[in-house]
This record gives structure tokens, C-alpha cells and sequence, in this order.
């Protein structure tokens, strides 16, 4: 195979491999983060109330396309709660637009999200999840703005946006 043949090859299956999919899995199966949580449910519990987009990012800890979220362009003020159990995590004064595609928050409303380490796709990267259930929102970057410089990108269909709402006290 000539390297024109394999660059040829490996644009069209990345090409191939983005068409008709909004929400990617990751490489290896996983379910929500370990732990004990507030708000637990059955798998049938969850596919029965999400969408099943919602359920691949939230129980699967999949990631939707970039770009494709309404979320991403949302600028009225308002709380962003977790779409599998109503929490507030996200408050819209915190939200900025980080240019990647997915709706992004310098920090989150107190004690609303869960961290941990996420070792896939052969880099070490922090995971936030929601504290209450543990549905997956996405990844906390260090490449944000200040006060905080962390980016929390997130996929938009693991939240619903309350316009309106304030910080709960």
C-alpha cells in the first residue's frame, strides 16, 4: 500500500465513520461512574425516561457530535440541569463559548458534579458526572478562562436548560 493509498483509506473511514451518527462511543464499553449515588435507577428504568441519545452519553459515558447540541448556542440566563435527575449543575453566567463545539462552563454550581480519572482514547483526562446519579456530562480541561482556567465540556443531551432560573441557595 502506498502512503497516498493509506492517507486516502484513513480519511475516508474517518469520513465514513461521522456520517449518520450523532453520539460516539467510546472504544471501550463503560457504564455510569462507580459509586453510590443519591438517585439510583435499573437499566430499564433509565432507557424507559431518557431518549436513547441521552441514555448513551448519561448511563454510557458516550459523546455527541460537535456542533450538533441547540445547548451550544444558549446565552439567556438560566441553570442547566442534569437530564436524569433534574439537578442543577451548570449555572448560564459561568458558560462561555470555547469554540469546540460542545457547551462549555468555567465552573459548576456547588457540590453538583463528581470527578474522576478517564484513561480512554490513550490519554489520562478528568470525567464530571453528575453527583446526584452519576450521569455522565463530559471532561473538565485546564485550557479555560479565568477565575477558574478549567473548561468543563460537556455534551449538551445530558442537560436541560431552565431559562430564567437562578443560583439555588
Amino acid at each position: 500500500m502506498t502512503r497516498r493509498n493509506f492517507l486516502l483509506s484513513g480519511a475516508a473511514l474517518a469520513i465514513a465513520s461521522g456520517i449518520g451518527f450523532s453520539i460516539t462511543r467510546r472504544m471501550e464499553a463503560h457504564a455510569a461512574p462507580e459509586g453510590t449515588f443519591e438517585l439510583t435507577r435499573t437499566e430499564e428504568e433509565w432507557r424507559a425516561m431518557l431518549s436513547p441519545e441521552q441514555y448513551s452519553v448519561l448511563r454510557e459515558e458516550a459523546t455527541e457530535r460537535p456542533f450538533t447540541s441547540p445547548l451550544n448556542d444558549e446565552k439567556r440566563a438560566g441553570l442547566f440541569h442534569c437530564a436524569g435527575c433534574d439537578l442543577p449543575v451548570y449555572s448560564s453566567t459561568t458558560k462561555y463559548d470555547s469554540g469546540t463545539g460542545w457547551p462549555s462552563f468555567w465552573d459548576s454550581l456547588p457540590d453538583a458534579i463528581g470527578t474522576k480519572a478517564d484513561n480512554s482514547l490513550f490519554m489520562t483526562r478528568t470525567e464530571c458526572h453528575c453527583r446526584r446519579c452519576g450521569g455522565h456530562f463530559g471532561h473538565i480541561f485546564d485550557d479555560g478562562p479565568q477565575p477558574t482556567g478549567k473548561r468543563h465540556c460537556l455534551n449538551g443531551v445530558a442537560l436541560v436548560f431552565k431559562p430564567g432560573e437562578t443560583t439555588p441557595a
